[in-house]
């Protein structure tokens, strides 16, 4: 059977291109008959199993994986009122059990604070439980009635990590944020994504939060996508839910705390930043395939080249690679077709020549051909893919660094936001950020930035020239 070689579109068409990669590369199906929920292809789902599995790790460092029920009674759920009110038209409201009405209808979470808060208060009872680090990686819903588009805005988040954590005073839930902040980085620096960390304005903030500091990445299109909160929520919802704890003076007092989450967003910021116009291309530290080995079969010596394949799947398995022998009856050139578009970073091809020779052919997901010897064979592979690896952060990084302008003006500024994302003087007032938004047609991300590739400085506010301070100004997702 040859594989399908139809033309995926090409990646400057970046909304053709990413709807199309997505069931070409068997990422999700989204023929689901519920808008806004899609189906995990399996290869999908690996690239999914690996990225949080490097996110599992930096987690358990000092955090503690817990699971909290998904559905939550209304008579919790309803108790914030700020913070419900950020949640109102998105809730999934579950009214019977069979042909029964519920008492207490209940809330399908859109985010977990009010199901795992009132248990919080019955488990925090002494300065001695603090500070408690908790995450989750559950499913939640939202109601959400923009454009749906998989990975990115679903009406099932499959997989959101939230992380929730209580500390004795406000300075210590601050710099917990600051310590979210550095595990996301971490995070996005294995996966190869660039991002820019900035805080939002305080109307654009997490519904109960004192301050929410976003992470975000700059799409192929230009467009910015948040793949990363943190929120600074003080005593807000201890008050609410009564998180309390007995100082060292034998006093109650009400705990600080935070949230923090990330979710398959992340999965959409891999296949976009990376992929070119022959597919995926993925970092190897989350591809499901690292290696393929091709066997190029050629006359007589048919069984003595898979006797060779298999041997060579062999080692490299055992060294702990994630290998896969292709041994399927298929052309080569079909076989290549079909493992570049799923991203895999490092084809093997091994023939006649090449047994003759002691040598195996190793040909990177970018193009890059390099002969290895059999005999050190996994040491080449394991150098292949990490400068593979470091290539792709340096593309990414690049890629981003030319999306960013400097704008001193709104004309600047207008035409910046077309292609990427403006960095712009900004006073902080809500006035001038719709006075930029409606020049523009953007909208006000953020300030406090925190990335390498801009430079913070201070200057005259483009809208009313007041004192003003560097801010990004981006279309988003």
């Amino acid at each position: 059977m040859e594989e399908d070689t139809g033309v995926l579109p090409r990646k400057e068409s970046f909304s053709e291109w990413y709807n199309e990669v997505l069931w070409r590369a068997e990422i999700m199906d989204v023929r689901y008959p519920v808008k806004g929920l899609y189906v995990w292809y399996p290869h999908g789902f690996g690239i999914r199993k690996r990225a949080y599995g490097i996110l599992r790790d930096l987690m358990d460092r000092d955090h503690a994986e817990t699971m909290f029920p998904l559905l939550i009674p209304k008579t919790e759920f309803m108790k914030e009122a700020e913070h419900i009110k950020g949640f109102e038209d998105e809730v999934y409201w579950v009214t019977h059990g069979g042909t029964s009405e519920l008492d207490v209808p209940l809330a399908l979470r859109p985010t977990s604070e009010t199901a795992i808060y009132p248990m919080y208060s019955l488990w925090i009872r002494s300065h001695t439980d603090l500070p408690l680090k908790l995450y989750q990686i559950v499913n939640t819903f939202r109601y959400e009635t923009k454009h749906t588009r998989p990975l990115i805005r679903l009406r099932e988040i499959t997989s959101f990590k939230e992380a929730h954590t209580v500390h004795a005073t406000w300075e210590e839930a601050a710099a917990q944020v600051e310590v979210a902040l550095d595990l996301y980085k971490e995070f996005y620096d294995s996966l190869r994504v660039p991002v820019i960390i900035s805080r939002r304005p305080n109307w654009d903030k997490f519904p109960g939060a004192d301050y929410t500091i976003a992470v975000d990445t700059i799409m192929p299109d230009g467009k910015t996508l948040q793949i990363g909160t943190a929120h600074m929520l003080g005593d807000h919802f201890s008050r609410t839910y009564d998180i309390t704890y007995e100082d060292a003076n034998g006093e109650r007092q009400y705990a600080y705390q935070t949230c923090y989450g990330i979710s398959e967003r992340s999965i959409a910021a891999v296949i976009s930043i990376h992929g070119d116009d022959k597919g995926l291309v993925l970092p190897p530290e989350v591809a499901p395939i690292e290696v393929v080995i091709v066997p190029i079969i050629v006359g007589k010596r048919r069984d003595e080249v898979l006797a060779a394949a298999k041997g060579l799947e062999e080692e490299l398995r055992n060294a702990r690679f994630a290998v896969k022998l292709d041994d399927r009856d298929m052309r080569p050139g079909a076989k290549y077709y079909h493992w570049e578009m799923r991203g895999v970073p490092l084809r093997v091809e091994i023939g006649p020549r090449d047994i003759d020779a002691n040598t195996v052919v190793a040909v990177t997901r970018t193009g890059k051909k390099i002969t290895l010897d059999r005999r050190g064979v996994v040491e080449g592979v394991n150098s292949v893919l990490a400068e593979f690896g470091e290539e792709m952060g340096r593309a990414a990084h690049q890629a981003m660094a030319d999306k960013i302008v400097v704008a001193a003006t709104l004309e600047e500024a207008a035409a910046a936001v077309k292609t990427g994302v403006a960095v712009v003087h900004w006073c902080g007032s809500q006035e001038c950020a719709e006075k930029i938004e409606a020049a523009v047609d953007a909208s006000i991300l953020g300030s406090d930035i925190r990335s390498d590739l801009i430079t913070v400085s201070d200057g005259p506010c483009i809208a009313c020239g007041g004192k003003g301070t560097s801010a990004l100004v981006a279309r988003t997702y």
